[in-house]
């Protein structure tokens, strides 16, 4: 599985430990940046190409890290084709993924510990979207306001 990473200064730490974890699982990542600790740095300017790359299947998934992880989800949510939500606990990780089709999850850097992060990661990679008939129903209509001006 091809994985997009990102994250500003607030999450760069969080973002070097799971770009090691994803490694020595074996996933191929792509490195969004930041590449270097700039604490003037902007979160838009990692996530908005981590949600253009989800969007035209240049990869398949993304994780983006800030201070709090809800910058990261506002922005990647303004991207049509992108369903980004802050991630917080297990089980949305996976039931994000498996009932909404989540394809970016967002953690914040200042609050998500490295063993929580690396959990949340599994959850989240490791799950399937159901194809449930109510689940793609729910979804035609989040992708209905995708083109609303």
């Amino acid at each position: 599985m091809k994985i997009g990473i990102a994250a500003d200064h607030g999450g760069y730490d969080l973002k070097q430990t799971l770009y090691q974890f994803l490694l020595a699982k074996g996933y191929e990542i792509v490195d969004f940046g930041a590449h270097a600790l700039d604490t003037q740095d902007d979160y838009p300017d990692f996530v908005i190409p981590l949600g253009k790359a989800i969007a035209n299947q240049e990869v398949e998934r993304g994780i983006a890290v800030c201070g709090s992880g809800v910058g990261a989800s506002v922005v990647a949510n303004k991207i049509a084709g992108v369903r980004a939500a802050l991630i917080n606990d297990h089980f949305s990780a996976h039931q994000g993924v498996e009932d909404d089709d989540l394809n970016l999850l967002c953690l914040g850097g200042r609050i998500t510990g490295f063993m929580a992060a690396q959990e949340y990661v599994d959850a989240f990679l490791n799950a399937k979207f159901s194809g449930a008939e109510r689940h793609l129903r729910r979804l035609q209509k989040v992708h209905s306001l995708e083109h609303i001006v």
